[in-house]
């Protein structure tokens, strides 16, 4: 990640497609990146850089270069026109079109879009060698990343030995139920990371992207909205084409309790790290949500039956 201004005014000049200046402006900071958009020669670009001192975290820019280049050419993800992932430098043509409010992510029709827009990122052939991350590999993933103290979430205030005991009874569910078949899965789709063009929906920033169980994607999606049960019932009927199992039921509600809580892993590690002013009162805010979620949902009824559920 560029030290100073300097520094990234000259890493813009190399990469940014152009001659002329180059106006930047950042619009998004992650756990390992930080992303700009960036103005030449009457063109916008949005150029993403990921410092080399996180990658041993688990996230892989060869990997997300790959899967970009194979989910530009299908026409859902923004155009890479410049790939350097040894540096971490990432350009990508900046996409007109519009982002969804709540209005518009609770639109039934705008359901329906992103229902196809899943099958169509789980249906890409995935690079090869693939990056396969279960769930449980995101938690371990992110209780590693916190130095193993999980069960100290002190900074989104939660009581992390409970539920990491809710989260364990919820992976040994999902051991019976079984994972999908794995697929290329985004893995971070929330409504800032999708642009509606007049070409169809394109999904933004792709470093969690990973081979996995595809309800990882449909139950993220629901989870970023804050949808009811009933919502989600409906978007998982809309993405399989059909009514669902009660296995598939199940898996879904389980799979959706585990992405929550990954989040508020996720949270309790940026919180940690965070540099900028604004960022700690949002991700602290959305932390509380998801714990609230989690909360809500009792594990009595679990761990009173853990029998494998039948396929009905």
């Amino acid at each position: 990640m560029p030290a100073t201004p300097a520094e990234l005014e000259r890493i813009a000049r190399r990469c940014v497609p152009g001659r002329g200046t180059v106006r930047l402006q950042r619009i998004g900071t992650g756990l390992g990146s930080r992303t700009y958009r960036a103005e030449r020669d009457g063109r916008a670009y949005s150029l993403r850089l990921a410092p080399a001192s996180l990658r041993g975290e688990g996230f892989d820019p060869h990997w997300e270069h790959a899967v970009r280049a194979v989910a530009g050419d299908a026409g859902l993800a923004p155009e890479v026109v410049h790939s350097d992932p040894v540096a971490g430098i990432l350009v990508s043509r900046w996409v007109d079109g519009r982002v969804w409010d709540a209005l518009a992510v609770d639109d039934p029709e705008r359901l329906v879009a992103i229902a196809a827009l899943m099958r169509a990122i789980h249906a890409l052939a995935p690079p090869q060698p693939a990056r396969r991350i279960g769930i449980s590999d995101w938690i371990a993933h992110y209780e590693r990343a916190l130095g193993g103290s999980a069960a100290l979430l002190g900074e989104v205030d939660a009581d992390g030995a409970a539920l990491r005991s809710a989260a364990a009874i919820r992976l040994h569910v999902l051991a019976q139920t079984g994972e999908g078949a794995a697929t290329l899965c985004h893995s971070d789709l929330h409504a800032l990371n999708l642009v509606e063009t007049p070409a169809g929906l394109v999904a933004l920033d792709w470093e969690y992207a990973h081979v996995g169980d595809p309800f990882w994607d449909v139950v993220g999606w629901a989870c970023a909205n804050d949808w009811t049960e009933a919502t989600r019932a409906v978007l998982l009927e809309r993405y399989l084409g059909r009514v669902p199992t009660v296995r598939e039921r199940t898996r879904f509600a389980t799979v959706g309790w585990l992405y929550d809580y990954v989040g508020v892993l996720w949270s309790e590690l940026f919180l940690r790290r965070a540099a900028t002013a604004d960022a700690p009162t949002v991700v602290r805010a959305r932390a509380q949500a998801m714990i609230a979620r989690l909360q809500a949902s009792p594990t009595s009824a679990l761990v009173a039956d853990r029998s494998p559920v039948e396929a009905k």
